[in-house]
């Protein structure tokens, strides 16, 4: 059961139906991403967040479930450690975390909001990512002013601009061992355009009219929980929206969605599929947490999902890594 606003909904089937072959409902034999929400303390409170990450939240990841995150990556052979929040670099132990994560792991991502990197205290960042050679995966909702501070707030276009002039700067977007990556959401209750045309109408228009440049872009499709799903019920676009994700449905990304991959950790060690699921509150169905995985051999599990499941299935595919169809 995912988030009960959507389960609500009859006229949409329930997401394990369209499995016509039962293994996809399960992870695959070797999970290739650790994905680590280290809280849900953010400087922003972006409309279409699924964590409803804010200023105001407490929710922090302790030294202790990192420590044990880092032994489960010792243990098994990841390729990804993907770390995420709120914003991630508000939590106190987060440098000491990247530079661990970054022995153990040749890819490391952070997923920052880009006006972090001005703040007091933080403004050095980006050299901290370029000597661990971390993947930074940046929010831009849009290329333009209006639209995203519509989506994230006054200003933030402009100051996230200037963090990604900062981060060229240093290497990133230019050099092909420091990469810099965006994330476009949709500024409303459509899905997400062709992310390859998307791509290049970003970097033309962002070095064109900002002088900055970037590695790829991902296109996500807005999640129908947290913040943009009560937006949708206040709205009275909840059920033509998921109609809309139902309707598009793509049988051919089931193989290819990131659940089946990964292992996300949540701030106080629980563990979920996806980090979707961690926002709907819907854990590993045996109840695991970070400290009954370290010790032992990973063995498959079945996946758990819910309606909210069908973003990640419409159209092109969607994941935290952006379109997936043909991954």
């Amino acid at each position: 059961m995912g988030d009960a606003r959507l389960e609500r909904l009859d006229g949409i089937p329930a997401f394990e139906t369209k499995f016509g072959d039962q293994a996809l409902m399960d992870t695959a034999e070797r999970l290739s991403v650790l994905q680590i929400n280290v809280g849900k303390r953010c400087n922003l409170a972006c409309k279409h967040c699924h964590v409803e990450a804010g200023p105001n939240r407490t929710e922090e990841m302790s030294r202790e479930v990192m420590e044990a995150c880092l032994r489960l990556l010792e243990e098994n052979p990841f390729a990804t450690v993907d770390i995420t929040g709120g914003a991630p670099e508000l939590n106190p132990h987060f440098r000491w975390l990247v530079g661990e994560c970054a022995k153990g792991c040749a890819h490391v991502i952070v997923r920052t909001n880009l006006v972090i990197l001005l703040e007091e205290g933080y403004t050095d960042l980006p050299e901290f990512y370029r000597d661990h050679r971390v993947n930074v995966v940046c929010s831009l909702p849009h290329y333009t002013a209006k639209n995203t501070d519509r989506m994230r707030g006054e200003q933030v276009f402009r100051r996230s601009i200037e963090a990604m002039k900062r981060l060229n700067e240093v290497g990133y977007g230019q050099e092909p061992e420091l990469v810099l990556d965006l994330v476009y959401n949709p500024g409303g209750a459509f899905l997400p355009p062709s992310q390859t045309a998307m791509e290049a109408e970003y970097k033309e228009h962002l070095l064109r009219e900002y002088g900055v440049s970037f590695s790829h872009l991902f296109t996500i499709t807005n999640n129908p929980i947290g913040r943009f799903g009560a937006f949708l019920e206040r709205s009275g676009n909840l059920e033509d929206y998921m109609g809309r994700l139902y309707g598009a449905f793509n049988a051919s990304t089931l193989e290819s969605m990131m659940c089946r991959f990964q292992v996300s950790v949540g701030w106080d060690g629980r563990l979920y599929n996806c980090d979707f699921n961690q926002a709907a509150d819907l854990p590993m169905a045996d109840g695991a947490t970070i400290f009954d995985w370290t010790g032992k051999p990973m063995a498959k599990q079945r996946i758990r999902f819910g309606k909210h499941c069908y973003a990640c299935t419409a159209g092109q595919g969607s994941s935290c890594g952006g379109a997936t169809e043909g991954v």
